[in-house]
C-alpha cells in the first residue's frame, strides 16, 4: 500500500486556511473522516502530536495517528494558504501537510507509509513543485509524478 493508494482526489486541498496547529488538526480530521468518526480521527492525530511534533522541517509536516475504531487506512494532503507554526525542529512554519489515519493493528504499514513520505519530502524538487501547483488536481498529479505513478481519470 502506497500513500497515493489512500489519497482520493477529494482529500487533496490547495490553499487550505488554518490559523494554527489545532485548527489544522481539526480540518485534517474532517478531511480524513469516514462517516461519523471525525472525533476519533481528531483524537488520534492530537494524541500523536502530544507525544512530539510531526513537523519534519523544511515546511513539511506529517500528522498521523492510529485508532482501533478506524477500519481502513486513509490519507489527506493539503497545502496551506499561509504557513503556520508547527513546532518543527528547524523552526520553520509548515505549508505542506500529509496526514494519515490507520487502524491500530497497521503498525508495519503505518511505518512504511511514514518512511515513504519522509523520503518523498526530502526531495526539494518535489516540495518546490507542490508549492507551485496552482490547484488541487495539479497538486495530486505532482504527488503522483514524484512517486512515478500515472493517475487515471
Amino acid at each position: 500500500m502506497r500513500f497515493l493508494d489512500l489519497l482520493p482526489a477529494e482529500r487533496v486541498r490547495s490553499g487550505l486556511v488554518a490559523h494554527d496547529k489545532a485548527e489544522l488538526i481539526d480540518r485534517l480530521a474532517t478531511l480524513l473522516a469516514s462517516g461519523d468518526d471525525v472525533a476519533v480521527v481528531r483524537d488520534a492525530l492530537s494524541a500523536r502530536e502530544r507525544l512530539g511534533t510531526t513537523g519534519l522541517g523544511r515546511g513539511v509536516a506529517i500528522p498521523h495517528g492510529r485508532s482501533a475504531a478506524v477500519r481502513e487506512a486513509r490519507a489527506a494532503f493539503v497545502r496551506l494558504a499561509t504557513p503556520i507554526s508547527f513546532g518543527a525542529d528547524d523552526g520553520l512554519p509548515v505549508d505542506l501537510v500529509a496526514a494519515l489515519i490507520v487502524p491500530a493493528h497497521f503498525t508495519d504499514q503505518h511505518l512504511t507509509l511514514l518512511a515513504e513520505l519522509a523520503e518523498l519530502f526530502s526531495d526539494t524538487r518535489v516540495t518546490a513543485a507542490l508549492r507551485a501547483a496552482p490547484d488541487d488536481g495539479t497538486l495530486r498529479a505532482e504527488l503522483a509524478r514524484a512517486r512515478g505513478v500515472s493517475l487515471q481519470g
